[in-house]
């Protein structure tokens, strides 16, 4: 029930219609019986500046952020966390008495479907496809687990060179072309394979990257960020040649709970998360 005292939270986007947010963060508020309410909130780019002032001047207690903002609100902020600003990207802000700080848990979403397989990237060799702004928490979430290397298979490698320099400052991080012998070697290394781009994204799931599985490594992790399908053809192919998979879903689910223990300090319960965001996506 919502009430006077019912603190208010809620993600803004444009357009905003088919987040799944609310369905995971109201699963988990409605779960730790807590007094607070989250929304969808259609915001326009031209009208960013007014809705965070609005928001702020609401007393909203937080917001997740996400396409076409995520950039363009950190002027907006008063603080930017460490990770936000090495990614480049907010997703997460918390209004503290009107001091807002902005946060990207992109990238406690992607690791968290490792840690709770205890999959330990500790000097390991990550490959990942694609070097676009969904790679960014990728390549950090893995430099802050330690990976000895992180391997960025493309098919421009001209134009992923400057993100490899910039997150070189903080860990080893390279560049292959993904049809070169370069990259074949670095897929007969790699424990980890990770699908940054949205080939194979629906509507057109047929698109995939181009890996050839007997490359592979094989006993090495295959994990694919799209969640819709719930199997891209990328996992499905990894999986016939015998490769332990995830999805996108456990990311997803993942950020929103760290986003929400920052504005209520309670560890949400993450499976409950799971399983809302999961019935959601079947229902569609």
């Amino acid at each position: 029930m919502i009430t006077g005292t019912t603190q208010n939270l809620g993600v803004i986007g444009w357009p905003i219609a088919h987040s799944l947010s609310p369905v995971l963060q109201n699963a988990a508020i409605d779960k730790s019986n807590l007094d607070y309410n989250y929304t969808a909130l259609p915001v326009q780019p031209e009208d960013l500046p007014a809705a965070v002032a609005g928001l702020k001047a609401l007393h909203y207690r937080g917001w997740n952020v996400t396409i076409p903002h995520k950039s363009a609100i950190m002027p907006l902020l008063d603080e930017i966390d460490e990770a936000a600003k090495i990614i480049g990207a907010v997703n997460t802000v918390v209004n503290d008495k009107g001091k807002l700080t902005g946060y990207n848990t992109d990238c406690l979403g992607f690791m968290g479907a490792l840690v709770s397989r205890k999959i330990d990237m500790s000097n390991k060799l990550a490959v990942l496809l694609g070097a676009g702004g969904a790679a960014r928490a990728v390549i950090w979430g893995l430099i802050k687990a330690g990976a000895g290397e992180v391997v960025l298979g493309v098919r421009n490698p001209a134009k992923a060179q400057p993100l490899a320099d910039e997150f070189s400052a903080y860990g080893k991080v390279t560049v292959c072309h993904w049809e070169d012998a370069a990259f074949a070697e670095k897929l007969q290394a790699a424990d980890l394979l990770v699908n940054t781009t949205p080939l194979g994204m629906t509507p057109k799931v047929e698109e995939c990257p181009p890996v050839d599985w007997s490359k592979v490594k094989a006993d090495a992790f295959v994990y694919d960020i799209i969640y819709t399908p719930a199997e891209t053809r990328f996992l499905r192919e990894a999986r016939e040649h015998g490769h332990k998979t995830v999805n996108g879903e456990e990311m997803l689910a993942g950020q929103g709970a760290a986003a929400l223990k920052m504005w209520t300090g309670i560890e949400p319960d993450l499976s409950c998360m799971q399983e809302a965001l999961h019935q959601a996506l079947t229902d569609k």
